[in-house]
């Protein structure tokens, strides 16, 4: 089912690339066929806008403070490559509660804003680090499907710090659903004022607990309760070539 972006979603995906790299990756697009919008002063930033193959929107952001290693593999030359996760963009009604959530409670501070949107970051503010909210009272609620982003993950270093997390969401309000099981991670999830789906995700076990490090992400590998269904799944996913 087609999903629809709007308010109380995560409306926009950002990733970083240098600061050089714009005039690049306005090329390779044109190249490419896709329709983009930019590049948009931000900040201390350039962004380009454009949507995927299942309507995601996407960013690329220039902003040349991020110090991550490229992957030097892929048909991108490093120089130009895309570094990791910049920040995401929330869209909400209004943003006062939810800016409240993320200082007050997540360990967020402010950093900048301009128009409807606001800057919060964590930690030392890199990229990886950063949330947006984006202030937009006329807009209509997003709907889950096919382009829409179904939640936001925050990373916990353990599983006590999660459920101290658990425990203050719950004396707060807030209906948090029980640790789960991911495998890979434990999670809990809520909704914030903003009805952006949050998730609380634990660092360990890490995506080595059933595979090989240097084999990670060259088998596709399901849950035991899809397991019986692996042909089935197998038959209809896209089929992926690695130059790795």
């Amino acid at each position: 089912m087609k999903g629809r972006i709007g308010n109380g979603q995560l409306s926009t995906t950002s990733f970083s690339v240098p600061a050089n790299a714009i005039g690049f990756w306005i090329d390779r697009l044109k190249e490419h066929n896709v329709e983009f919008k930019g590049p948009q002063p931000r900040f201390d930033e350039e962004a380009l806008a454009f949507r995927d193959t299942d309507g995601l929107q996407i960013e690329l952001v220039a902003s040349g403070i991020d110090t991550h290693p490229a992957w030097k593999g892929g048909p991108v030359p490093a120089q130009y490559a895309i570094r990791g996760f910049y920040h995401v963009s929330l869209s909400v009604e209004s943003y006062e509660r939810t800016a409240g959530l993320l200082t007050e409670t997540l360990e967020f501070r402010p950093s900048v804003e301009s128009g409807s949107r606001f800057r919060y970051v964590a930690a030392d503010g890199k990229p990886g680090q950063i949330v947006d909210i984006v202030c937009r009272p006329e807009e209509r609620p997003g709907m889950v499907g096919v382009g829409a982003v179904h939640h936001v993950a925050w990373r916990t270093p353990t599983e006590e710090t999660q459920l101290e997390m658990r425990n203050t969401l719950e004396s707060l309000g807030y209906q948090v659903t029980p640790v789960l099981d991911r495998n890979y991670f434990k999670s809990i999830y809520f909704r914030e004022p903003g009805k952006v789906l949050f998730e609380i995700a634990t660092d360990p076990p890490g995506f080595a607990v059933n595979e090989e490090p240097e084999k990670l992400g060259k088998g596709l590998q399901l849950p035991a309760w899809l397991e019986s269904r692996r042909d089935e799944i197998e038959q209809v996913l896209p089929q992926i070539a690695s130059s790795a």
